[in-house]
């Protein structure tokens, strides 16, 4: 992976590896949004403290640099912060597209199968009090789970305008602001709320979740340095994982009274909703092992059975959009059709497929094939045109010239 180097402001160039974790954190998310889904007992999040919301996260803030770093740096702080504030409206209207939609599809379950899917994502309150839950959705005071992810996508972005401005300090200043922020979150339990009827706050605390938003951001920027492969990280990293899976796993951690202790103990320092500091030292050890482990084999990601992960990862919020509803219908399925090995298979594999053709149509729509019909078809036009013009008559005279 190239980059300008470490303090020069210089986002790194894209490479297939963002596009490939953040592709199959997607599937990861789809998967584990299934309600009762025996399958979600094999997911990355069961045999560790961090899941696919910390690799999206993380590959976004890395994304962010790409898309909008440069332009901070090279075209001013004011054309930055414009197009920050235009991806900010993009994902606050994709957030209040999606709660209709999946609002839409479980009341659509509800009245025509034999569940209260409604119920199922507590969503009851706002069809009785519309009003007030129509004010609390707009202004981000109603934020119920399920719906919280791209909220707190959205308090980072905010965020990046800041980190930006202090980064013209020094390369570290603004990570030295996100350090502080996340510290300060920690001890004095700042919180946003979530329901105009409790005291709950959002899931994912932006102020916590930011930490390792612009740890993607600043290593893009080149503001980190990644420390090189070496063996003894390979074995800290690698160990740190490993040991982690007895407690974090509960179907082993049952069986022991010490592991139970031991989870109860350390449950606060993997807590999801401020992002505890186990879940980013576990992240960033797994994502130490898989860098490394795909040091070298980048071409790889680019051959064929790699594409449709790729394609995914390249729309990750039209597919991430699309997959938490296709989520709810492929739960309606399995509690239609049952959840035997068989219909686990079935809904699963058409539900992936589903969005991987989805991230193709996406793509196709992005390069515009049209465009290069719609010239060909002018260049046609305009060449018969011409062919059937009248061509002007010229006479000749002995000693004239013709006229041009």
């Amino acid at each position: 992976m190239t980059t300008s180097g470490p303090g020069t402001g210089g986002p790194r160039v894209r490479d297939p590896r963002l596009d490939f974790f953040r592709g199959l954190a997607m599937l990861i998310i789809f998967i584990a949004h299934v309600p009762n889904n025996p399958w979600n007992e094999y997911i990355p999040a069961r045999f560790g403290w961090s899941d696919a919301t910390e690799m999206f996260v993380f590959c976004s803030g890395f994304a962010a640099a790409i898309a909008f770093g440069g332009t901070f740096v090279k075209a001013g702080y004011g054309y930055g912060t414009a197009r920050i504030g235009y991806r900010v409206w993009q994902i606050y209207a994709a957030h209040v597209a999606m709660f209709f939609f999946i609002a839409a599809v479980v009341a659509a379950g509800s009245a025509w199968l034999d569940g209260d899917y409604l119920k199922q994502l507590n969503l009851t309150w706002f069809m009785e009090n519309p009003a007030q839950g129509l004010l609390g959705l707009f202004t981000l005071t109603y934020v119920p789970n399920y719906f919280d992810i791209l909220p707190m996508y959205i308090g980072a972005l905010v965020l990046v305008p800041v980190v930006m401005a202090l980064s013209r300090l020094h390369a570290w200043a603004g990570l030295t602001f996100c350090a502080a922020l996340y510290a300060a979150n920690w001890l004095y339990g700042w919180g946003l709320p979530a329901e105009p009827f409790s005291d709950r706050e959002w899931f994912f605390n932006p102020l916590g979740w930011q930490l390792l938003f612009f740890t993607g951001f600043g290593i893009s920027m080149g503001w980190i340095r990644t420390p090189p492969i070496s063996r003894p990280l390979l074995w800290l990293a690698g160990g740190f994982v490993v040991l982690s899976i007895p407690a974090a796993h509960w179907g082993t951690a049952q069986h022991f009274g010490f592991l139970q202790q031991l989870r109860e103990d350390i449950w606060i320092w993997q807590e999801k909703t401020d992002f505890g500091v186990l879940r980013y030292l576990h992240f960033l050890a797994l994502a130490y092992l898989a860098v490394a482990l795909a040091k070298g084999r980048e071409h790889h990601l680019l051959e064929r059975w790699a594409r449709p992960i790729l394609t995914v990862g390249r729309n990750s919020l039209p597919i991430f959009l699309l997959s938490m509803g296709l989520a709810r219908v492929a739960g309606m399925a399995l509690d239609e059709f049952g959840r035997s090995a068989a219909s686990l298979a079935l809904v699963h594999g058409a539900g992936i497929a589903i969005l991987i053709g989805f991230a193709y149509w996406c793509t196709l729509l992005k390069r515009q094939p049209w465009r290069r019909l719609e010239a060909e078809h002018s260049s046609r036009s305009a060449a018969a045109a011409n062919a059937s013009a009248p061509h002007p008559v010229v006479t000749y005279r002995p000693g004239v010239a013709p006229a041009e």
